[in-house]
């Protein structure tokens, strides 16, 4: 029986091959420790989750809401914006209010997509950024995730190249999976391409405050006449740890807004409102559970690189993101990223993300999330250490092992 158009146009989802693998092990009684899922495991603040328990069950918090998002909510967007970029946003205009960046960034897709439209989507990205447009119709062409000189190059050759004519780039800084950040300079030669060539700019900053110096991410829009070209999407998920709540925000030019608000008005009815109103007190209220959330993040990194190092994997120290993007280690690269994540689920009971869901040049990396506490993570680090060590004599009849330097 032939398969429906859209799901004809996506690829095999990679990460079930390895949840298979996972779920298999549980199954069986393993402690996997999962390492896999940008999945945050800390708490929401406290005060957000009272206001939740607050407004529940208040007079009209039960019917529909706005699809845009409450008008207090994409205020305080709108004034965190303003505090933390220097940015103004008309919180009539220049903010919606989705259900999570994931579901904003495909319904923007569905927006601004004619059939055959290209995209330059990053490569290895989230998935979303590629899929979102796929299933709309669109096609994607790759371009280097790297913020460097040579990344607008690529685009200079994908402009040339492509017929038709792109109509928008996706950059993700902090970046899922790779964990780069951009500078403000990137940014600033990023909006004048998208000027000079005619295209949009759709910016994912999920990560925003999720970084370990004293060098916030910036945000593209703080460029001078970004707001032209550019739509920016960020999340509660991981500043507030309120990822299964599912608040997000699209803010920016008005056109695309404008239109992405439309595309919404006929398929939700907005977040209920009593988490509407909660991620409204999170906007509002202290920054001290960010900056825990953050200190958290940072222990995190540092106990993953010190005993991953012990262990004889090293782990390039991540600026930003709960993510470590790592290469796979020198025997098993030849394995590729999903066998290899399979192998570490067997034989070390540790779960990682493999590089190719992410696209095909991230086949020769694994990411690591930071979703397990200290212990948990010094506890995979022995497991893998126990894997390493006995490998070459425990799986030279299984996997073609490359020599050890």
């Amino acid at each position: 029986m032939e398969e429906f158009y859209r799901i004809r146009r996506l690829p095999p989802y990679v990460f079930e091959q390895v949840n298979r693998v996972k779920a298999a092990a549980r199954n069986a009684g393993v402690d996997i420790i999962d390492l896999g899922m940008g999945n945050p495991d800390l708490p929401a603040p406290a005060h957000v989750v009272e206001k939740l328990k607050e407004t529940v069950g208040k007079p009209r918090t039960d019917r529909y809401s706005a699809s845009k998002g409450i008008a207090g909510l994409r205020r305080a967007q709108a004034a965190y914006y303003g505090r933390r970029f220097g940015v103004k946003l008309d919180p009539d205009r220049q903010v919606v209010a989705t259900l999570g960046s994931k579901e904003g960034f495909a319904n923007m897709a569905q927006a601004i997509t004619a059939p055959g439209d290209v995209v330059l989507v990053p490569n290895p990205s989230y998935p979303i950024h590629a899929f979102g447009f796929l299933m709309a119709g669109g096609v994607i062409r790759s371009v280097p995730c790297e913020p460097t000189p040579d990344f607008f190059g690529a685009l200079e050759r994908a402009i040339v190249h492509s017929i038709p004519k792109p109509i928008a780039v996706v950059v993700c800084y902090p970046s899922n999976p790779t964990a780069h950040v951009a500078s403000l300079d990137f940014y600033k030669d990023l909006v004048a391409f998208a000027k000079k060539h005619d295209i949009f700019v759709l910016s994912d900053l999920a990560y925003a405050e999720v970084y370990f110096d004293d060098n916030p991410p910036p945000s593209v829009l703080q460029v001078p006449g970004a707001m032209d070209v550019t739509v920016e999407f960020t999340s509660m998920s991981k500043t507030f740890s309120m990822a299964g709540w599912r608040i997000g925000f699209a803010v920016g030019n008005e056109r695309l807004i404008g239109a992405l608000g439309r595309v919404k008005s006929y398929l939700d009815y907005g977040a209920f409102t009593p988490v509407q109103v909660a991620a409204t007190a999170a906007l509002n209220g202290p920054e001290d559970c960010i900056r825990e959330m953050r200190d958290t993040y940072k222990k995190r990194r540092e106990a993953l690189v010190e005993s991953f190092a012990r262990a004889g994997w090293e782990i390039p120290a991540p600026s930003a993101s709960m993510f470590a993007w790592v290469p796979i280690p020198e025997p098993f690269r030849s394995l590729g990223s999903i066998e290899f994540s399979k192998l570490l689920i067997e034989k070390a009971e540790v779960a990682v993300a493999p590089g190719l869901g992410f696209g095909e040049h991230g086949d020769g990396f694994v990411r690591i999330a930071m979703v397990e506490n200290e212990q948990r993570i010094r506890q995979a680090a022995r497991n893998v250490r126990r894997f390493l060590e006995t490998a070459d004599k425990t799986l030279h009849n299984v996997v073609p092992l490359a020599a050890r330097a």
